[in-house]
């Protein structure tokens, strides 16, 4: 039996890849990053994964062709994982043989679970769901909107008192509307969220053509809460789908 099954992740952009490298890695799995069609060829040919996921859009390459020489030359679960949500590319990415079709912005955990969904279907008919990887275990049950303390990343947010407390023990000032937009955050971990779905939750409104009221306020919320706002660790950028708080959540 392995010890861990080899999961490749297949995404022009480095940022989506190493986030889910990091998720995965955290639930068990081994993982590689890939950026080209070709890399996966070449690892396939050298360390063969179990499950690949593949992003559709790759800048002078067809992420469809890429899943067909994968099914024409391996047995391995293929998850296409895309901004692409038309029915018609999901049925074009289903019939050339992906075990499923998962579109941006996903929930982190949603898709674990789809990854061993696959990796279970294509085990011999005498393994059992314990050899695939245990997820992390969690200090404490996951958050909930009606948590009046959540924590992440050794800062602390109180809801009722609107206030936020460095892992320094430190009071941070947020002007309210950084305060609504981290509470979006906190209260949906691990899920990519939009820029609609953002601005409805700070502002209550749709956001306009070319409205980057969320960025400017992302940018404004990272230089209090991140180490190194140029490369943050807790409130990340996911190209074409929005931002995701990666630190889980707790209450407390």
């Amino acid at each position: 039996m392995k010890s861990a099954f080899h999961i490749a992740v297949l995404d022009d952009e480095v940022d989506i890849t190493l986030l889910l490298a990091n998720y995965l890695q955290s639930h068990g799995f081994r993982v590689t990053q890939l950026h080209n069609g070709q890399s996966l060829m070449t690892l396939m040919g050298s360390d063969p994964a179990d499950l690949v996921l593949l992003d559709l859009g790759l800048p002078g390459e067809d992420g469809f062709s890429i899943a067909r020489r994968m099914r024409d030359n391996w047995r391995c679960g293929l998850v296409i994982v895309t901004g692409r949500g038309d029915a018609v590319d999901k049925i074009v990415g289903l019939e050339v043989g992906a075990d499923d079709y998962v579109t941006k912005p996903f929930d982190l955990r949603e898709l674990v679970a789809r990854v061993k969904a696959v990796l279970r279907r294509l085990a011999p008919s005498d393994a059992t769901d314990a050899s695939l990887p245990a997820p992390a275990p969690a200090p404490a049950p996951a958050a909930s909107p009606s948590s009046d303390r959540l924590r992440f990343a050794g800062w602390q947010l109180d809801l009722a008192a609107r206030s936020l407390t460095s892992p320094q023990g430190l009071n941070v000032a947020l002007t309210g509307g950084e305060f609504d937009l981290l509470c979006a955050f906190a209260r949906h971990p691990g899920r990519v969220l939009s820029r609609d779905f953002l601005l409805g939750q700070t502002r209550g409104r749709e956001a306009a053509p070319f409205d980057r009221t969320i960025d400017v306020q992302v940018g404004r919320l990272r230089k209090k809460i991140e180490a190194d706002p140029d490369d943050p660790q807790i409130v990340k950028s996911v190209r074409g789908a929005g931002y995701i708080l990666v630190p889980p959540v707790t209450q407390g």
